[in-house]
């Protein structure tokens, strides 16, 4: 189930457009510039979220590109909410994880788009998007591995959705999680190798 469509198919399309300009930001990127850790495409994955980040050795690095990423997200779908109505945000929140995890301003080259997913799910639903942030740090502090924590919670979080409401946004948070598992795809293959770098290793 869908909140029904009330916001004209033009303004839905302009909402569309700004949040994936938004969403297409690589703050991890521009941090890692400016606080003189080098070029993430040339660091640990070549990711350029904020697990990847933290393999430079900047905690406060990490911090703040986790805090922007989630930023964008959850800054789309607030604004977009308040001034069209559920269907325009979950069109906002969407759009700006297409924006993380295909950036025009990298050729569609972008990261995984956990941080994102986390702060569009708090944005719609503070107490699911709670849930599904406690999820991933049982599992990351249980296991050590930042892709694990990531691929459980994105699982989950359509579940806490469901169960915690708006349960009409339970197929939006669907979707992003299965691009979250695509985008993990060699995550998996490594984990299940048991060669998967843990959290906090360089």
């Amino acid at each position: 189930m869908l909140p029904a469509i009330e916001t004209a198919i033009p303004t839905l399309a302009l909402i569309a457009v700004a949040a994936y300009l938004l969403g297409s930001v690589p703050f991890g990127l521009v941090i890692a510039r400016i606080m003189g850790l080098g070029n993430l495409r040339e660091i640990g994955s070549g990711n350029i979220g904020a697990t990847n980040v933290l393999r430079t050795g900047s905690k406060t690095a990490a911090f703040l590109t986790v805090l922007f990423d989630a930023g964008k997200g959850g800054v789309a779908v607030i604004i977009a909410g308040l001034w069209f109505g559920a269907d325009a945000a979950q069109i906002a929140g969407l759009c700006a994880f297409l924006g993380h995890l295909f950036p025009i301003w990298l050729r569609f080259k972008g990261g995984k788009g956990v941080a994102t997913f986390l702060g569009i799910l708090i944005a719609i639903s503070f107490w699911a998007g709670f849930a599904t942030c406690m999820t991933w740090l049982a599992i990351a502090v249980i296991f050590r591995f930042s892709s694990l924590a990531a691929l459980v919670s994105a699982a989950a979080a359509p579940l806490w959705l469901y169960v915690i409401g708006p349960a009409n946004s339970a197929m939006f948070a669907l979707v992003m999680a299965l691009l979250i598992w695509v985008r993990h795809k060699d995550n998996i293959t490594r984990l299940v190798a048991g060669n998967e770098t843990r959290i906090g290793k360089k």
